[in-house]
């Protein structure tokens, strides 16, 4: 498989949904509509739908057009983060692939909103799930609701965010880096490969391997992010390099070296790719996505 020939073909699916449940910018009170479509339109690799997309591969069955309603509001819900996760406040990053942040071009008060706003609609989108726009029984549509709220709620996503700035504050050790690691980062990954391979049908010895999957894989992406902090192109990056160690946040470079960091990176992979034995070829994708993430550049 031509692992970036894939990536590109389900990013033009992606974004082909991405917009259409959205309001229109020029949609009244406009500001508020036109941040929101500029920080979605910012681009970068829309990983997080596509893995709903592999994941769906992998148990044998994927629909783009009735996997949309789930793909597209991942996709908002990461995109709120990055908007709070570039405020003063939190990360205080003045550049977001290239672009200016949002509260850059817009301000901090409609920043806020207009991160709020992408997460609300996540979960009216998610609704679509079900009938009478969707076809997925309703119990499993809430099922999916759940999970993704809590991944992204205090025991997933907020929760690690939380642990990320305290950390800015106080040494941090391995367990709670990895803390922050897993929640922060991972737990999206997780509920958007779980999600997708719910609605494909997946049995629960299925779900399982690919719970291990995404643990691996999630830890690995934060790390090689943590490197290329280090060691990155501010150009493929779309910001500056450094950032981490300027605002002494806990990262596995800074915290083992780049030697330690790249080798737990590389078992990370390994072990994803291991997880993913039963599945076969039909999980082709998520194995050559995971080999993919250890290899990347931006």
């Amino acid at each position: 498989m031509n692992i970036e020939a894939y990536l590109e073909s389900k990013k033009k699916i992606v974004e082909e949904a991405l917009f259409k449940y959205l309001p229109a910018p020029g949609t009244f009170p406009a500001v508020i509509h036109e941040a929101m479509h500029y920080s979605l339109a910012a681009g970068g690799k829309r990983l997080r739908p596509i893995l709903v997309l592999a994941a769906a591969e992998a148990v044998g069955r994927c629909d783009p057009e009735v996997l949309a309603p789930l793909f597209c509001a991942v996709e908002y819900i990461h995109t709120y983060s990055l908007i709070h996760d570039d405020l003063p406040a939190m990360d205080d990053d003045d550049f977001r692939r290239g672009k200016p942040s949002c509260h850059k071009a817009f301000g901090e008060g409609i920043a806020i909103l207009a991160g709020d706003a992408l997460l609300t609609y996540a979960f009216e989108v998610l609704t679509y799930l079900a009938p009478p726009r969707g076809v997925f029984p309703e119990p499993l549509v809430v099922q999916i609701i759940q999970d993704i709220s809590h991944n992204i709620g205090t025991a997933g996503l907020i929760g690690g965010q939380v642990v990320d700035l305290q950390s800015e504050a106080a040494p941090v050790d391995l367990p709670s880096l990895e803390y922050i690691h897993r929640h922060k980062t991972g737990a999206l990954f997780k509920t958007c490969i779980l999600s997708g391979a719910r609605l494909a049908g997946a049995t629960e010895r299925e779900l399982e391997q690919l719970s291990l999957y995404a643990d691996a894989f999630g830890m690995a992406f934060q790390i090689v992010d943590d490197i290329l902090d280090v060691e990155g192109d501010p150009a493929l990056l779309g910001k500056p390099v450094g950032s981490d160690a300027k605002k002494q946040k806990a990262t596995y470079p800074g915290l083992v070296g780049i030697t330690a960091a790249r080798k737990r990176a590389e078992d990370c992979i390994t072990a994803a790719v291991q997880a993913l034995e039963p599945f076969g070829e039909k999980a082709e994708a998520l194995r050559q996505l995971a080999i993919f993430i250890g290899q990347r550049k931006a």
